[in-house]
């Protein structure tokens, strides 16, 4: 197949997760090790079959090493996992993903704000139940609405989470996202194909390097953390930090043509 009809790939990952409420209605977010932010983001990579390539040299390469090769971690690992990596391990990913062409999109949820969202509708209507479910089919058209008419083909790579297969529900969002477009854009192009592919991450390299670079994003705005975005940041195309709504009711674009996000700020949210 040629470049020409080649389609447009995207590698779909997500950091954090979008629980609420554990047993007895107990609020998540008061759990030590609760996740304060949910971030769904993807990459486009210029040529995916160059950074899966060089990502399973690296992944050889290591695994010859005796110096890394007996890392607990590693040992038991499929995949390179930026949560799980040992920062050896990590340091070598990140000194990779740095020299390949890729670009980062990305949306960030506040879950207070998004708990709060669910207390207001609990008031107003008793039988509503939140599911996380509901906030990843958000953030999925929010970060799908730019994105899918551009070109002719689109295949969109979703990693798995656990056995449950929402490949429907998900294509089903990007099909909306899509018609949204349309009904605001009457020229834009109908003709457009999309296949929506769930895949582990050993089975798809390049979601290898939206892992990393999620992980990246999320160390940054729940740990403080700004080297390893700022590392990446070169590579960020948009950062859409939704409930950050100084300035704007719909929150705040961040692209690589301003400054990394200052974490003491989001700190002081």
């Amino acid at each position: 197949m040629n470049e020409i009809s080649s389609p447009t790939s995207y590698y779909v990952d997500e950091a954090g997760d979008g629980v609420l409420f554990r047993s007895a209605g107990h609020d998540r977010l008061a759990d030590p090790d609760a996740a304060r932010f949910f971030i769904l983001g993807m990459v486009w990579v210029a040529s995916p079959l160059d950074a899966s390539t060089a990502l399973e040299a690296l992944w050889k390469n290591l695994r010859r090493n005796p110096l890394y090769a007996s890392i607990s971690s590693f040992e038991k690992a499929r995949a390179f996992h930026a949560k799980d990596d040992h920062p050896e391990i990590r340091s070598k990913v990140f000194d990779l993903i740095i020299n390949l062409e890729f670009k980062i999109f990305a949306v960030v949820k506040d879950m207070r704000v998004v708990r709060d969202y669910v207390r207001r509708r609990n008031r107003m209507d008793a039988a509503y139940r939140y599911h996380p479910n509901e906030l990843y089919d958000l953030t999925v058209r929010m970060l799908f609405k730019q994105r899918l008419h551009q070109a002719n083909r689109y295949r969109v790579v979703f990693a798995r989470r656990g056995k449950a297969d929402r490949t429907a529900a998900l294509r089903q969002e990007l099909l909306k996202t899509r018609e949204r477009f349309r009904r605001e854009h009457p020229d834009a192009d109908a003709s457009v194909s999309m296949e929506v592919v769930p895949a582990y991450p050993h089975e798809q390299p390049c979601l290898q390097v939206t892992d990393y670079a999620l992980w990246a994003i999320q160390r940054l705005y729940e740990r403080g953390e700004a080297r390893f975005l700022q590392a990446l940041w070169p590579k960020v195309s948009l950062i859409h930090d939704v409930d950050d709504t100084d300035g704007a009711p719909y929150g705040k674009y961040l692209t690589r043509k301003g400054p990394c996000p200052d974490p003491q700020a989001i700190k002081n949210r």
